[in-house]
């Protein structure tokens, strides 16, 4: 088997967005994908609504990306809400744009996407290789796969990692590939799970309540606030209210809700001193602030014991401390923190240790949260790396 120029090794949006950038430039590229079908996480992603990116200027997208932002900055520059936008409908997705901002194709779903996508690509001359599993380098740092037909070794001219995080490793993302990159001498930020559930150990009191949304809330942690709903669960809490504050409560924050932001405080402690005396105290609360049952479940579990006195109380509900553990599981977070540093990377994404490999995507040291910075972030990073992979194949 001929060695392509170019190696794609990861068959996300990163690696797919590296490998369509090549193929337009005329350079022969082949995906390596471990799994079975590429896309896993992708379509995933889009199994409640495949958010793609946010109507918003670069500057005010860009804030999204933290500290990582002035790094990201020139590939969103190119591929940015816009032009992910574009590049979407031009694979025959019309998409709108939620009330938020958020962009999603008007099909919701992300496999009408990825088949046009894969479509593309097998027109454009790129050859996709599954249950391909990349491990490690040889000691002509040739790529060494595991494949159904057993070990096989590849070369080429240039070599483009979209590896992913470390979560959701039933999809393909596992984090394997960090001892040896490593190992080869590229400086390495610790993985930490990132847009992910909370730990919350409730009372037995809670069980009707698990899987029952919580709406509409104002959400604090930290610095940070946040208007939206989240979903309590067996384990805590999580949702997108929660994925918006997930770096600051994984840095010990302390998280609270305002039950019902659309009062002042004065309101609530007006209309709960205003209730009938007669009435029970979850009546008061349905009656006169029309607290539901799983927002006047967290006000009980949360607040015990809960003040008698109408200005104490309304206190409570305006900033109601939920205590929680501290982050998730690594492996069910949507996405992580951590990965390769920028510091061992070039302004084109290659590795600093390794001339002619390249980093796109959630492997990268960045992270952001939910509402269309990850995918987008994803393929800009992809097509960076795709254009510098081919200037250096051809060069």
């Amino acid at each position: 088997m001929a060695d392509p120029q170019v190696t794609v090794v990861g068959g996300g949006p990163a690696g797919l967005m590296a490998a369509e950038t090549l193929a337009k430039a005329g350079v022969a590229v082949t995906i390596y994908e471990a799994m079975p079908t590429v896309g896993r996480k992708f379509l995933m992603a889009g199994k409640s609504g495949l958010n793609i990116t946010k109507d918003e200027p670069d500057a005010a997208f860009l804030r999204g990306f933290y500290e990582a932002a002035p790094h990201i900055a020139p590939m969103v520059s190119v591929m940015g809400p816009a032009a992910v936008t574009r590049f979407v409908e031009g694979l025959g997705q019309p998409v709108f744009i939620g009330s938020s901002g958020r962009v999603f194709p008007k099909a919701m779903k992300a496999s009408p996407l990825l088949r046009a996508w894969l479509a593309r690509l097998s027109s454009l001359g790129v050859t996709v290789r599954t249950r391909w599993r990349w491990t490690g380098f040889d000691e002509a740092r040739g790529l060494t796969f595991e494949t159904p037909s057993g070990p096989q070794t590849v070369s080429a001219a240039a070599v483009v990692l979209a590896l992913g995080g470390a979560s959701w490793s039933r999809l393909g993302s596992d984090g394997a590939w960090a001892p040896w990159l490593e190992a080869a001498g590229v400086p390495m930020a610790g993985f930490a799970p990132a847009n992910m559930a909370l730990r919350v150990s409730w009372s037995a009191a809670m069980a009707p309540q698990f899987g029952a949304p919580v709406k509409p809330v104002t959400l604090r942690c930290g610095d940070i606030q946040h208007r939206g709903e989240f979903v309590i669960s067996e384990q805590g809490v999580e949702g997108s209210g929660i994925y918006a504050l997930a770096r600051q409560a994984r840095e010990g924050a302390p998280l609270t809700v305002d039950l019902v932001p659309d009062l002042t405080l004065e309101e609530v402690a007006k209309r709960l001193a205003s209730a009938r005396p007669s009435d029970s105290l979850p009546n008061r609360l349905r009656k006169a602030l029309g607290l539901d049952g799983a927002r006047r479940a967290l006000l009980f579990e949360c607040g015990k014991p809960l003040p008698r006195e109408a200005d104490a109380l309304a206190a409570q509900i305006k900033a109601l401390t939920i205590p929680h553990l501290g982050a998730g599981p690594l492996d069910e977070a949507i996405s992580v923190a951590g990965g390769v540093r920028w510091s061992g990377l070039t302004g084109d994404l290659m590795l600093n240790a390794l001339p002619g490999v390249f980093c796109a995507g959630e492997m990268l040291d960045w992270e952001a949260p939910t509402g269309g910075y990850l995918i987008t972030g994803c393929l800009a990073t992809g097509r960076w790396t795709g254009e510098a992979a081919g200037r250096w194949a051809i060069a």
